[in-house]
C-alpha cells in the first residue's frame, strides 16, 4: 500500500475545502431562491399562468363648495379580444370596426397580434357593449370601464383641467390632486395554458380602489356669473381675451376663476378657434400642440403683465405705513413729474389735477402723487415692500404652472425705474399676485394663500383630510389697512371707479389702464379691482380685459363689467344691502319677488321677464325651463340677472 504523503494530504484538504465551499454556495443559492426570491418568482409564475384584465377604478369627483359636481365619473365599458380564441379574424374585425366606429385595418391588426389580451376600444357606451355581448363571439371580452364627464362643459375649464386616455390628470385640479382622485386599478385573473387558452373558467377578481372626492372653494353660481359677464364683455369689445377672479380676501378661498375664451372639457383636444380649426389639417404636430397648450393656459396664474394703476394701492399702503404721507397730505399736479433726467406725464396730460390731497390723488389716479410718494420712501424701502407683498414669490395656489413676478433688483432701481414702478409699470406680476397683495391691504394686513382645494372625502362623504391655510405674515398694520379701505371706497363713490358704484353696497376699488409693450403699439389692458363690503371685505374681485378695441380705459371698459358681476354675486353670497335715504329713491333699487319659471317654455319666461323689466340669461338649448336661480319667492333687487336653465 502506497504511503500517503503530506502533498496528498494537502491536496485532499484543498479538495474537501473547495467542495464544502461549493456546497455552501449551492445551499445559499437554494435558500436565496426559495426564501428571498420565492414570493417574486411565485408571482411571476402565477402571471405566466394567468391572463390579467385590468379594472379601471372610479376616479373621485370634484365638487364645488356646495357639493355640486364639477367633474364626475360615469360607468361605461371597454372591449378587448383574446387573439388565440378568435376563429374568424377578418369577420370579427369587420363587425367590431362597424359597431365601434373604428378603422377595419386597425382592428384587424390588433386581433392578429400574438398577445394574451389586446384592448380594442375604451369608453364604450353601455348599449353598444350590450349589443356586442349578445353576439357571444368567442374571444371578445367586455369589461367595466369609466368615463370622466364634466356636467358644465366649459365651466372653469382652465381651472378644473381634464384627464387623458389613461384617466390621469393632465392640467388644472385634475393634475394637482391626481394622487387623491385616481384610485388604484383592480384585476380579473383567468387561469391559462402556455398558448393563452383558458384552462379553468373560474376567475379571481381583485376589486379596484376608487379615488377620493375633492371639495373645492369654487361656487358654480359665482363662476357662471363671472364667465357670462366676461364673455359678453370680451365679445362686445372685440378683445383678445379676459379674466375674472373672485376671492375671499380673509382666507384666500377662490370662488371663481374665469378665462375667456374657454374650451369644452368633454372634448379638450378640439381647438376653440374657428380660424385655427379651418387650417388644422395643414398644421404640424408641434403647431397643434402649441395651439392646444395656449387654449388650455390659465392666464390668471400662468401669465404676467404690467398691472398699471391697480398697483397704486400697493404704493399708497407702503407710503402710509412708512409715514411719508397721510390722507391729508397736499400735492400739486402740473400734468407731469421729473424723475432723474426724464419728464414722466400724468395720464391727464396736458391737463392737470392741480392742488389735491393724497386721498384726492388716489381718487384721481394721479401719477405724480405716486411718483412723489415712492421717491420719499426711496428705492430700497420700496423694493422691500415689493418683497413683503409677495411679488418676488409664487402665491402658492394649488394649481400647476404658476408664474412669478418679474421685478427689478434693488440695485437696478434708479429714479426713473422707481417713478414708473410707483404706478405699475416697468415690471410684471400675475393677476393672482396682485389679488393676494390687495387682500393684505383690506383684511387687516395679512398675506393669505389663494387656494381652491378645501378637503378630501371618502366614498361615504366622510372627511379624510382638510387643507389648512393659515394667514401669512403681517405686511402692514391694522391702522393702515383701515385707512386704505376708506380711501379705496371713496375711489368708487367719488373717483375714477364710479362705474362700479351700486346703491346699497359699500364698495372699494381701483381702475387701471395698462399700455402693453412695445409702447405706442395701441394695445392696452383695461382692469378693475374691487372689494365689498368696504367695512369688512368678504369678496375681492379683479376684471381684466386684454386688448379691447376702441375705448380702452379701465373705468369705462372694465367698470360696467365689474358692476354687473357684483350686482349678481353680492346678493347671492348673502351680503346685505344698506341703503341711504338718497339711494332708496333711485331707480332699480326697489325689491321684487322672483317668480317661479320652472315648467314654463322659454318664450313664456322671456315674456314675463320683459314685462317685469328684469335681466335674464338662458342656459342650454332646450324649449322649457327646468331650474332657475335665484329660486322662486326670493326677494332680489330689480336689476338682478335671473339664470334660467333648459333641457
Amino acid at each position: 500500500m502506497e504511503k500517503i504523503t503530506i502533498l496528498m494530504k494537502k491536496r485532499l484538504l484543498v479538495f474537501l475545502f473547495l467542495s464544502t465551499i461549493g456546497w455552501m454556495i449551492l445551499f445559499g443559492r437554494v435558500v436565496y431562491i426559495q426564501v428571498i426570491l420565492g414570493e417574486e418568482l411565485q408571482q411571476k409564475a402565477y402571471e405566466q399562468q394567468t391572463r390579467d384584465r385590468l379594472i379601471t377604478p372610479k376616479r373621485g369627483s370634484i365638487l364645488d363648495r356646495n357639493g355640486v359636481g364639477l367633474a364626475v365619473t360615469e360607468t361605461v365599458n371597454s372591449v378587448s379580444v383574446i387573439p388565440v380564441q378568435i376563429k374568424e379574424k377578418e369577420q370579427t374585425a369587420k363587425y367590431l370596426a362597424d359597431i365601434l366606429e373604428l378603422k377595419y385595418d386597425t382592428v384587424l391588426e390588433k386581433i392578429k397580434q400574438n398577445v394574451a389580451l389586446v384592448r380594442i376600444k375604451n369608453k364604450v357606451d353601455k348599449d353598444v357593449a350590450m349589443e356586442i355581448r349578445k353576439k357571444e363571439i368567442p374571444g371578445i371580452v367586455i369589461d367595466e370601464d369609466v368615463k370622466r364627464v364634466y356636467p358644465y362643459y366649459s365651466l372653469a375649464s382652465q381651472v378644473l383641467g381634464f384627464v387623458g386616455k389613461d384617466n390621469q390628470g393632465i392640467i388644472g385640479l385634475e393634475s394637482k390632486y391626481n394622487e387623491y382622485l385616481e384610485g388604484k386599478a383592480g384585476k380579473i385573473l383567468t387561469l391559462t395554458d402556455s398558448r393563452g387558452l383558458t384552462v379553468d373558467s373560474t376567475q379571481e377578481r381583485i376589486p379596484p380602489e376608487d379615488g377620493k372626492t375633492l371639495v373645492t372653494s369654487i361656487d358654480v353660481v359665482v363662476q357662471q356669473y363671472a364667465e357670462q359677464t366676461l364673455a359678453k364683455a370680451v365679445e362686445a369689445k372685440g378683445a383678445k381675451n379676459g379674466i375674472i377672479i373672485v376671492m375671499n380676501p380673509q382666507n384666500g378661498e377662490v370662488y371663481a376663476m374665469a378665462n375667456y375664451p374657454s374650451f369644452d372639457l368633454n372634448d379638450p383636444f378640439t381647438i376653440n378657434s374657428e380660424e385655427l380649426a379651418g387650417i388644422w389639417g395643414n398644421m404640424s404636430e408641434q403647431e397643434k400642440n402649441d395651439a392646444l397648450n395656449q387654449m388650455w393656459r390659465n392666464t390668471a396664474i400662468n401669465d404676467t403683465y404690467e398691472p398699471g394703476s391697480t398697483f397704486k394701492t400697493i404704493t399708497s399702503s407702503a407710503g402710509l405705513e412708512e409715514g411719508v404721507v397721510t390722507p391729508e397730505s397736499g400735492f400739486v399736479c402740473n400734468g407731469y413729474y421729473v424723475a432723474g433726467d426724464r419728464q414722466i406725464k400724468c395720464w391727464r396730460y396736458p391737463r392737470t389735477h392741480g392742488a389735491e390731497t393724497f386721498v384726492q390723488g388716489v381718487q384721481n389716479s394721479c401719477n405724480p402723487v405716486f411718483m412723489i410718494v415712492a421717491e420719499r420712501m426711496g428705492a430700497e424701502v420700496f423694493a422691500d415692500y415689493m418683497t413683503k407683498f409677495g411679488f418676488r414669490e409664487k402665491t402658492g395656489i394649488d394649481l400647476p404652472g404658476e408664474a412669478v413676478g418679474i421685478i427689478h433688483k434693488t440695485e437696478n432701481i434708479g429714479p426713473v425705474e422707481l417713478a414708473t414702478m410707483s404706478f405699475g409699470q416697468s415690471f410684471q406680476i400675475t393677476p393672482l399676485q396682485l389679488l393676494r397683495a390687495v387682500s393684505a391691504i383690506v383684511n387687516g394686513g395679512n398675506l393669505v394663500t389663494p387656494h381652491i382645494g378645501t378637503k378630501i372625502l371618502d366614498e361615504n362623504g366622510n372627511v379624510l383630510q382638510t387643507f389648512e391655510h393659515q394667514k401669512g405674515k403681517q405686511v402692514i398694520s391694522q391702522e393702515t389697512s383701515e385707512k386704505m379701505k376708506k380711501i379705496l371706497e371713496s375711489v368708487v363713490s367719488e373717483g375714477t371707479g364710479n362705474k362700479a358704484y351700486i346703491p346699497g353696497y359699500r364698495i372699494g376699488g381701483k381702475t387701471a389702464t395698462s399700455e402693453k409693450l412695445p409702447r405706442r403699439s395701441g394695445k392696452y389692458i383695461a382692469s378693475f379691482l374691487t372689494f365689498a363690503p368696504a367695512e369688512n371685505p368678504q369678496v375681492l374681485s379683479l376684471v381684466l380685459i386684454n386688448e379691447p378695441q376702441g375705448n380702452y380705459y379701465g373705468g369705462s371698459v372694465a367698470g360696467p363689467v365689474m358692476k354687473e358681476l357684483l350686482q349678481n354675486i353680492l346678493p347671492y353670497l348673502g351680503i346685505e344691502t344698506i341703503y341711504t335715504e338718497k339711494e332708496m329713491k333711485m331707480e332699480g333699487v326697489q325689491k321684487i319677488n322672483v317668480m317661479d319659471f320652472v315648467g314654463m317654455t322659454v318664450q313664456q319666461a322671456k315674456q314675463m321677464l320683459y314685462e317685469q323689466e328684469m335681466n335674464y340669461e338662458i342656459q342650454g338649448e332646450g324649449e322649457s325651463i327646468v331650474s332657475q336661480f335665484p329660486q322662486s319667492g326670493e326677494e332680489v333687487n330689480k336689476n338682478t340677472t335671473i339664470l334660467l336653465y333648459t333641457e
